[in-house]
C-alpha cells in the first residue's frame, strides 16, 4: 500500500447534500477497492484561475488514502467518468526508504 493525495474540483452548481453525496462516493470507491481514506479535507468553494468547462469556481476537496499501487488506474479510470467532477490531481506521497 502506498499513500495518496487527491484533490478534486467539483462542480458548483449542485447543492451541498449533492456535493456530500459525491465527497461519500470517491472515499466509497476508494475502500471497494481495498483502500483506506485517512483524512478528507473539504476546502469550500474557490474561484478558478481559468475557466474549466465554462465554469468560473468550484468545491475544492483534498482526499489523503493508501491504495494499492495495481488499483490506482482503476481509481483513476473511475474519476474520469464521474461528470461532475471538474478537474483531479492525483500525487503519490509515499517516502522513499534507503
Amino acid at each position: 500500500m502506498r499513500t495518496y493525495e487527491l484533490l478534486s474540483i467539483i462542480k458548483p452548481n449542485i447543492d451541498s447534500e449533492e456535493f456530500d453525496k459525491e465527497v461519500s462516493k470517491i472515499e466509497e470507491t476508494i475502500t471497494a477497492l481495498n483502500g483506506k481514506v485517512t483524512s478528507t479535507d473539504k476546502m469550500g468553494r474557490k474561484k478558478l484561475s481559468y475557466d474549466i468547462k465554462d465554469f468560473r469556481d468550484g468545491y475544492f476537496v483534498v482526499h489523503n488514502f493508501e491504495l494499492d499501487p495495481a488499483q490506482v488506474s482503476k481509481f483513476n479510470r473511475q474519476l474520469r467518468l464521474n461528470e461532475n467532477i471538474l478537474r483531479i490531481m492525483f500525487l503519490e506521497t509515499s517516502e522513499v526508504k534507503a
